[in-house]
Order: structure tokens, then C-alpha cells, then sequence
């Protein structure tokens, strides 16, 4: 678990680092996850050393989300005169995450069905006995 921890931290340092270095308009955590994402396609023994610790960690995703709860709620009196740019930016980027995660789920879940059905066929035997 600890592991798991320190190549995720590293991960996301490396993101830091790099959007520091680059001066990167992209927050550090999402380059770190680009990189965890290419790291994985190049070596995915990795996937097996992060699977379960990352697993829980998704599990309980919602409790991650308070400091950005509370940074919103503690920042209200300077958020409440641009309300209106605020809420059209959520109802913007839900949308927009919603289409990509279609489109993404579109192309991958043919690639998936076809593995699964492949491997549910029985192996045919030859009969020449």
C-alpha cells in the first residue's frame, strides 16, 4: 500500500515538476496522471502493483472532494459576484465531460466485447481419431 502511495505521489511530483519547468498552463496532478497513463501502456506489470490500492482509493474518491468543498465555501464572498460564469462553467465542462466519456467508452467497449466473447468460446478439438 505504501508502495502504491509513493509511485502515485511520485507521479504526480514528476507533473509538478515538469508543468514548474515547462511553465505548462496544466495543473501538475493532470500531467502526473498523463505520465502514470503513459507509464502504464509502456509497462502494465504496473497496473498489478497499484490495482488494489488504487481501488480503494476510488472507493472513497468522495471524501477527497471536502478540501475543495470547503476552498469553495471558505472563497464564497469573492465567487459571488461572478455566480453566473461560475454556474455556466460546471453546466459546460459536466457536459463536456459527459461527451468524452462517451466517446471514450464508445471506441473501448467494442475492444472489450470482442475479448470477452473470444475468450467464452470453447476450444473446438479435432476429430480425426
Amino acid at each position: 500500500m505504501l508502495a502504491t502511495f509513493a509511485t502515485l505521489l511520485i507521479f504526480q511530483c514528476l507533473g509538478e515538476g515538469m508543468t514548474f519547468a515547462l511553465s505548462l498552463p496544466i495543473p501538475g496532478p493532470v500531467v502526473g496522471m498523463l505520465l502514470l497513463f503513459v507509464a502504464l501502456v509502456i509497462s502494465p506489470s504496473l497496473l498489478e502493483r497499484i490495482e488494489e490500492t488504487g481501488s480503494e482509493l476510488l472507493r472513497h474518491l468522495s471524501l477527497l472532494f471536502v478540501p475543495a468543498g470547503v476552498g469553495i465555501i471558505v472563497s464564497a464572498a469573492t465567487v459571488r459576484g461572478h455566480w453566473l460564469a461560475v454556474i455556466a462553467s460546471v453546466i459546460v465542462s459536466t457536459i463536456l465531460t459527459l461527451a468524452v466519456t462517451a466517446g471514450v467508452m464508445r471506441l473501448t467497449m467494442p475492444r472489450q466485447v470482442g475479448k470477452s466473447s473470444a475468450s467464452a468460446e470453447p476450444k473446438k478439438e479435432n476429430d480425426h481419431a
